[in-house]
């Protein structure tokens, strides 16, 4: 009896220890939609811009990371200034989770902050779409390129450790600043998608082939 028990812990810990030196996923790349689009009053990110969200639970890296996108995650095509859908959508934007029709930044009467653009949503770049741009990331080195006085990781295959935020408010967290595991080859520069509006071409925008298919014609993100 003794023999059998033993025999059968063996090829349990045999087992646990196969399964110990498999590769474990890193969350490093997984999707994730950031909590400001969850807010109907929330536009959309500018391409200029990179945003680090931090403590993001659908994150196993606990970060959301968007770099240099343009629009809302959930709203490839965007909307007007009337909140109706610009084609192909079928759709104006809606919010993830519960939805909620996006109408951009309210003043106390309910009415759009800037008139002129109302409750527009700007659709998304084509080189820089959310799969290419918003993931879940990690903090791979600090603004001068080390990995001391802090807690870092090490981006696996495919992805690049790069500088991405330079410098931050004197009231933000300044650990934030440095190095980001990005996907190989979507570094973001000013001559490929440029910093004026025209450089970018948008989902939805027409083209030989008709108009651009960036995701779901729903426009929600679904």
């Amino acid at each position: 009896m003794t023999r059998t028990i033993l025999t059968g812990v063996a090829v349990v810990v045999a087992a646990v220890s196969f399964m110990g030196t498999g590769c474990q996923s890193t969350g490093i790349g997984d999707p994730c939609v950031p909590e400001q689009e969850y807010d109907p009053t929330f536009a959309g990110f500018v391409e200029q811009e990179v945003s680090t969200e931090g403590e993001s639970f659908q994150c196993q890296t606990r970060l959301c990371l968007v770099n240099h996108f343009q629009g809302r995650v959930s709203c490839p095509y965007g909307q007007d200034t009337n909140g109706v859908a610009i084609p192909p959508a079928a759709n104006g934007c809606f919010t993830p989770g519960f939805p909620a029709p996006v109408t951009g930044p309210l003043t106390s009467t309910g009415t759009p902050v800037d008139t002129m653009t109302g409750k527009s949503v700007q659709p998304q770049c084509t080189d820089r779409t959310a799969d290419k741009t918003v993931y879940c990331s990690c903090r791979c080195a600090d603004i001068n390129g080390t990995q001391e006085n802090g807690t870092f990781c090490n981006c696996p295959d495919g992805f690049t450790c790069t500088q991405l935020v330079s410098s931050l408010s004197a009231m933000t967290d300044q650990g934030l600043t440095g190095a980001y595991c990005i996907k190989s080859g979507t570094a973001f520069s000013t001559t490929s998608t440029g910093s004026g509006v025209n450089a970018c071409t948008t989902c939805g925008g027409g083209g030989p082939n008709g108009p651009l298919n960036c995701g779901a014609a729903v426009n929600n993100g679904s």
